[in-house]
């Protein structure tokens, strides 16, 4: 289930759009990761890169997407990441395609992670997206919830 609300970001002249901040939550499932270290496999810190695919639900829906990281392992488990995610289907009921810019950490605990819309990138009536969001996935669970918030122009 998502949740969605409304909050104007400005004031348009008249006559034109108004451009309105929306939020939205859902949650997403992972499968399919493929990891391959990049360079010396057995020393710290390391890198790797990985390829995954990710299922959106909420208000953001995304049946397949697919997903680059690059993985500085830091330690036994720690380290950060950045990648880049193509998600196709729709956002609170508007259908297009964008793509996210993903940063975050993890640990023995789990993983942290916030991610920008890449300027530019929405298509379909996606175009003119932007927006930045973030979630949180512990160890052990089976979906991710996320939070996203965005307008389009």
């Amino acid at each position: 289930m998502s949740a969605r609300t409304d909050t104007p970001t400005g004031n348009a002249p008249t006559g034109s759009a108004t451009t309105t901040g929306r939020s939205t939550t859902g949650r997403f499932t992972f499968a399919d990761w493929q990891e391959q270290p990049v360079g010396p496999a057995d020393s710290t810190p390391r890198l790797a890169r990985s390829t995954v695919v990710n299922a959106f639900t909420g208000g953001i829906e995304a049946g397949a997407t697919n997903a680059a990281y690059t993985i500085a392992y830091t330690g036994e488990g720690t380290g950060s990441y950045t990648g880049l995610e193509l998600l196709s289907g729709s956002v609170d009921g508007r259908k297009g395609a964008f793509v996210l810019d993903q940063r975050g950490t993890f640990d023995a605990s789990g993983t942290s992670c916030t991610f920008e819309v890449v300027p530019g990138s929405g298509s379909g009536e996606l175009a003119g997206l932007s927006g930045s969001g973030a979630f949180t996935y512990r160890h052990g669970d089976t979906s991710v919830a996320y939070e996203f918030s965005y307008t389009v122009a």
